[in-house]
């Protein structure tokens, strides 16, 4: 931060960038900034609805209520691929899904990135 004055104005340059997270946006301090505030812990409700979906879907195939994806889908009225994304999710390991159930997850988790493949073994889940 720099602050300039002259006789009556006071100019203050505040370098930061906006990133979106969630779809909301966020304000991002450059490296080395120090922040005047704790970084308060953000829910992301987009990320907490799939992973309750994944496990309910997951569910209903183990009870037998939905035999397959395609059921599900059909059920649901999405695609077949949408749903077998949404359900590896359950997948990941408690730690991860605890972070993002409490907001704690880091900037670069978002729900794009989770429906990306990644490992099954959790100790190989490094987001």
């Amino acid at each position: 931060m720099t602050v300039t004055s002259d006789d009556d104005t006071i100019t203050v340059h505040v370098p930061l960038s906006f990133t979106k997270r969630g779809g909301r946006k966020q304000i991002v301090l450059p490296d080395g900034a120090s922040s005047w505030a704790p970084p308060r812990t953000r829910v992301d409700n987009t990320m907490v609805k799939a992973i309750a979906r994944g496990f309910r879907w997951r569910k209903l195939l183990e009870t037998g209520v939905h035999t397959t994806i395609e059921d599900i889908a059909a059920a649901e009225k999405i695609s077949a691929s949408y749903v077998s994304r949404v359900l590896r999710l359950t997948l990941l390991s408690p730690s991860i899904v605890e972070a993002i159930l409490d907001g704690r997850q880091g900037p670069d988790i978002t729900l794009a990135v989770l429906m990306k493949p990644f490992p099954v073994e959790w100790e190989k889940q490094t987001f």
